[in-house]
C-alpha cells in the first residue's frame, strides 16, 4: 500500500498529541489527470497535506471505544470554521470522530494549475485520510465516511468510484458513506456492474443551484436508468436553495460571473479505459469544441446562504449516516 511508511509515522506523531485534536502531515499523490490515475502510473509528485483528527467529547460513564468517523472535504474557498468546522462540530456531538484539513489539489487550483490534475489529486488527499483513520486504534475502519461541499462534494461523489478506490486503495477498505453538498456535476459514474464501491451516497442539491442544475443530474440519471442500472445515489432537493446555501458569509443571492462553470457542459463519465461525454443521453467521445463553448457560455453562478436549508440538510445528513452506518 502506498505511503505505508509515511503513514506509520505520522499515526506515532498522532496518538502523542492530546486526543482533543491530533495533528499530521500525510503524503498525497499529485497526479496529472485520471489517465495516470487510472493506468496506475506513479503520481507525478507527492504532497504533504495537514490533516486534523478530532474525537467527540467524552460523556460521563461513557466507554472509549472505536468512534466512527468523516473525512471532510471543502469547498474550492478552502476550509471555512463557518461552514466545514461548524458541521464538523455538529458531527462529533453526535458522535463521529472527524478529520478537517486544507486540500493542496485546491490550493494548485486557484493558484492557476489544471482541473485536470485537481480533480484525481483530490480524490488521492481523500483516500490518504482514510487510510489514516482506518490504521487508528480509535477508529472504526468499518464506519469512516466522507462528507464535502461544492469541489469537496464532487470529490466526495468521485471517492465512491471503485476504479479510483481500487486504484489508490487496494484491498478491502473503503469509505462506507458519500455525502456529497452541492457538489461540482462535472463526472459520472458509468452505468455497469461494479461501477461504484456499493457504498451508500447521499446527493443534497439545491433547487435553485445554476452551477449544478437538478436537470443535469436527472438526465444522468435517465442515462442510467436506460441501462439498467440501480440509482446509485439518494437525491434530497431544497426548495428555494442556491449553491453553497450552507456558507453564512454569502447572505443574500448574488451571482458571480467570474467564477468557472459547467452548469452547461455535458457530464464526464468515467468508464472503463476512457473518459466520455453524456450528451443527449449518450455517450459520445470527448469533442475540445463542446468544452470551450459551454465552458464560456455557462461562466459565473449564483451563491446564497439559507440557514433554514442548511439546518433541514444537516438532519437529513445526520439520518442518512446514523442509519447506513448503523448508530
Amino acid at each position: 500500500m502506498r505511503g505505508i511508511g509515511i503513514l506509520a509515522i505520522a499515526l506515532a506523531v498522532m496518538m502523542a498529541l492530546p486526543a482533543a485534536a491530533q495533528t499530521s502531515t500525510v503524503q498525497a499523490g499529485v497526479y496529472t489527470d485520471f489517465r495516470q490515475l487510472l493506468s496506475d502510473e506513479a503520481p507525478a509528485s507527492t504532497a504533504g497535506v495537514t490533516m486534523t483528527l478530532r474525537f467527540p467529547e467524552e460523556r460521563p460513564n461513557e466507554r472509549r471505544g472505536r468512534h466512527p468517523a468523516i473525512v471532510i472535504a471543502h469547498t474550492i474557498g478552502g476550509y471555512q470554521e463557518a461552514n466545514e468546522g461548524w458541521h464538523a462540530e455538529a458531527l462529533r456531538k453526535q458522535g463521529f470522530a472527524t478529520v478537517t484539513y486544507p486540500s493542496m489539489a485546491v490550493r494548485r487550483l486557484v493558484d492557476g494549475g489544471a482541473a485536470t490534475a485537481a480533480w484525481p489529486s483530490a480524490v488521492a488527499e481523500a483516500y490518504a485520510a482514510c487510510r489514516l483513520l482506518a490504521a487508528h486504534p480509535n477508529i472504526d475502519a468499518d464506519r469512516i465516511a466522507i462528507l464535502g461541499f461544492s469541489f469537496g462534494g464532487e470529490v466526495a461523489y468521485l471517492t465512491a468510484f471503485e476504479r479510483l478506490r481500487a486504484a489508490l486503495l487496494p484491498g478491502a477498505t473503503r469509505f462506507a458513506a458519500h455525502v456529497a453538498f452541492y457538489p461540482a456535476g462535472v463526472y459520472g459514474g458509468v452505468a455497469e456492474p461494479g461501477g461504484f464501491t456499493g457504498a451508500p451516497i447521499l446527493m443534497l442539491l439545491g433547487e435553485k443551484d445554476d452551477n449544478l442544475p437538478v436537470s443535469k443530474v436527472q438526465d444522468y440519471l435517465a442515462y442510467v436508468r436506460k441501462a439498467g442500472m440501480p440509482q446509485p445515489f439518494e437525491l434530497e432537493i431544497y426548495p428555494g436553495a442556491w449553491h453553497a446555501w450552507t456558507v453564512p458569509s454569502l447572505g443574500a443571492p448574488r451571482f458571480y460571473p467570474q467564477y468557472a462553470s459547467t452548469r452547461k457542459c455535458p457530464s464526464f463519465v468515467m468508464g472503463p479505459s476512457t473518459m466520455t461525454l453524456l450528451v443527449g443521453g449518450e455517450l459520445t467521445q470527448i469533442d475540445p469544441t463542446i468544452m470551450q463553448r459551454c465552458l464560456r457560455e455557462g461562466r459565473g453562478y449564483t451563491m446564497a446562504y439559507d440557514e433554514a436549508m442548511r439546518a433541514r440538510a444537516l438532519d437529513d445528513t445526520l439520518g442518512f449516516l446514523r442509519r447506513v452506518l448503523k448508530l
